[in-house]
């Protein structure tokens, strides 16, 4: 899996949000913020093919919480993302 590469992460008032480039206008009926958790796994992850295991692994070695727990929680980023199109 992907994250599309028409998305990117803006600072905007404090928030990390998830933008369309391209678009002339926002659709703020679709706003998603990240946490700082979901924005590390956006950070690590951007611009490569990556599997569960993946993004698991990134939680793993920043946080260093169990195989379980990472799969875990990888997986619910990836279902919010995948639910929103953003990743392919």
């Amino acid at each position: 899996m992907k994250i599309g590469d028409i998305y990117k992460v803006r600072e905007v008032a404090g928030e990390n949000l998830i933008v369309e480039q391209g678009k002339s206008q926002a659709d703020m009926t679709k706003v998603i913020s990240l946490n700082s958790t979901a924005l590390l796994l956006w950070k690590e992850l951007q611009g490569a093919d990556f599997s569960l295991e993946d993004a698991a692994h990134v939680l793993m070695n920043h946080y260093g919480i169990p195989k379980e727990q990472a799969l875990i929680d990888a997986q619910k980023w990836i279902d919010a993302l995948s639910r929103c199109g953003i990743i392919e």
